[in-house]
């Protein structure tokens, strides 16, 4: 057997760039997991309290993911930006950076708040849910919005630890943040019997807390290096110049899932049910390829920044190889578990079932998704985003859109809207490993040109 070609798939030898990668990526694992740890805990409570509940938080939760997700780009244009001036060697300039993508997501989490709270009714119809599970949905949105300001404080004072190589922070503050979320939604939920409200008041709680730590590590950097604690205009139009294109691959990545999630609740609160089962463990597992985009983000931007793209490159392809591992390994343990899998979050067999059929077809996502993913925080870091943001639409529009469409018209069920998204996930595949052999993106210096 060929070693060199067996390494390319398997990572059996080690590299120069191993422990970085390992450094970041296994801590970066669990403070990945924050917003889709709190929905599955919220899943696994509140499925217990019936199908109609679970349906409610289904759609619910897959509105907060999506509302969440479209601004992750305050986590992923943070850590971008900060990596890079960290390289260059200025981290006064980092930690402004910091405080202005503070300041934007503060602003904006507190709009969505507002908005979200007042046009909740209509979201949750245009969603699909059926009259028995709006008044659930409802109830449960209403009151995780009151998280929101918190929630993207997180995500951007998370970016800025992880631009500094700093994700053991972000690991301590997840975990101690997710078992108070789950202390809280025991009590609420089964001491005082507070149903699906009580779930999302265990989560808003814990936001809560989990974005004033990220608060104090924040300032903490601020007088270290003497920057200025203040938010500066100039600095937060930056944050928002360099995520506009991160919008609008998110938001073409969130119509996929939501319109997924959409045209599932149309078919029966069984099969939304079942989705969301899939979906929730679909999104916690890909963390564990997320973990090293993350890595990735950091490592590239930090090479990048420090003008060592031949580096950048190496690291890419290295973190690419362990993704793909990770995604196999991912791939046989959700195939080999998932009827048990689908039995902790849903009494109901029939759900469960259908539930357990949907993991097989993502298990069997998991590899080719890991490429993506992992490819995705290369470019990230690079700060290649109109480039992310092109792929994405061109994914969306020319590959998942007419295969939903067709398999509307036929009538096909849950499972054959997987397939749509599989397709999907292949199509970005192909689009961002041809950017990556192109090696158009490894642009060197403290900002890209």
């Amino acid at each position: 057997m060929n070693t060199q070609n067996w390494f390319k798939i398997f990572p059996a030898r080690t590299s120069p760039h191993d422990a970085a990668i390992r450094r970041l990526a296994l801590p970066a694992l669990g403070a990945l997991a924050a917003e889709p740890l709190y929905v599955l805990i919220d899943t696994a409570i509140v499925g217990h309290l019936g199908t109609q509940a679970l349906a409610g938080l289904a759609i619910a939760g897959i509105v907060l993911t999506g509302a969440y997700g479209i601004f992750n780009f305050l986590a992923y244009s943070t850590t971008a930006l900060v990596a890079r001036r960290i390289g260059s060697g200025d981290r006064r300039g980092a930690a402004e950076l910091g405080v202005d993508g503070a300041a934007v997501a503060v602003v904006i989490g507190g709009t969505l708040m507002v908005v979200g709270i007042v046009a909740a009714e209509l979201i949750v119809e245009a969603m699909g849910a059926s009259k028995s599970v709006q008044p659930y949905a409802l109830e449960y949105l209403r009151i995780s919005l009151l998280g929101a300001p918190a929630m993207l404080f997180m995500l951007a004072g998370s970016g800025y630890q992880r631009g500094r190589q700093d994700t053991r922070s972000t690991l301590v503050i997840a975990v101690a943040a997710n078992l108070i979320n789950l202390a809280l939604e025991i009590i609420f939920v089964y001491g005082l019997d507070g149903g699906v409200g009580g779930s999302a008041w265990g989560t808003v709680v814990a936001q809560w807390v989990a974005a004033g730590a990220f608060a104090v590590l924040l300032f903490r950097s601020v007088r270290a290096t003497g920057a200025r604690a203040r938010p500066q205009g100039a600095g937060m139009r930056q944050t928002l110049v360099v995520g506009g294109p991160l919008i609008v691959r998110t938001g073409a990545l969130l119509i996929v899932f939501v319109g997924t999630t959409s045209l599932t609740a149309r078919i029966s609160d069984t099969a939304v049910a079942a989705y969301q089962i899939a979906f929730q463990i679909f999104l916690l597992l890909a963390l564990a390829v997320d973990a090293i985009a993350i890595a990735a983000q950091a490592l590239v931007g930090n090479f990048l920044g420090g003008n060592d793209p031949t580096a950048a490159r190496a690291a890419g392809r290295r973190m690419i190889e362990w993704g793909i591992l990770v995604g196999l390994v991912i791939a046989v343990v959700l195939a080999i578990f998932r009827y048990d899998l689908a039995d902790i979050f849903t009494n109901d067999q029939t759900t469960s079932d259908l539930a357990a059929q949907m993991i097989l077809v993502v298990a069997l996502l998991q590899p080719l998704n890991a490429i993506v993913f992992v490819l995705d925080g290369i470019l990230i870091g690079a700060g290649d985003q109109r480039f992310l943001a092109l792929a994405m639409i061109i994914a969306t529009i020319g590959v998942w859109t007419p295969a939903v469409l067709i398999i509307t018209e036929i009538g096909g069920g849950p499972l054959a809207l997987w397939g749509a998204v599989a397709l999907f996930i292949g199509a970005r595949s192909v689009g961002l490993g041809w950017r990556f052999r192109s090696q158009a993106w490894a642009i060197g210096g403290a900002k890209r040109s």
